[in-house]
């Protein structure tokens, strides 16, 4: 159990590191000047890339999560785990939009300034604090 719960630690850290500068990036296309087509397109590069690789590392984080829940009955039961599980539902939806936003930059048809996007970027570091406080506090 403890390789498990290791390697899950690990992706969910790696996954949330993609969480985290995927809207940098975003920030930084809000701020391309539209004549810049050669900034744009190496960032929307590097955006394509990097929600690939995390998508990619958000699948084993779910896996070995789920391991953990189901396999070991970790949290079975217990109201932190459901509140925990609720902000994985959050984490997920998170990274969808993210999908959709890079999607919306591909097609030039981003309507938000670099400044939202500063804000947007808030929201994976709440979700992180929340779960992390949920498996270590267990505070119900």
């Amino acid at each position: 159990m403890l390789w498990v719960k290791s390697f899950h630690i690990v992706f969910v850290a790696s996954w949330f590191a993609g969480l985290f500068y995927l809207p940098r990036i975003f920030v930084n296309l809000a701020m391309v000047p539209p004549e810049s087509l050669a900034e744009r397109e190496r960032l929307l590069l590097m955006a394509r890339k990097l929600m690939r690789f995390t998508s990619v590392l958000a699948v084993p984080a779910l896996a070995l999560g789920l391991w953990l829940w189901l396999g070991y009955g970790i949290g079975a039961g217990s109201g932190w785990m459901h509140a925990k599980l609720f902000v994985v539902l959050l984490a997920l939806a998170y990274h969808h939009v993210c999908g959709v936003m890079l999607k919306q930059f591909v097609r030039g048809a981003n309507r938000r300034d670099h400044v939202w996007y500063r804000w947007f970027n808030e929201a994976p570091v709440i979700l992180l604090v929340a779960a992390v406080i949920l498996v270590v506090v267990k505070p119900f």
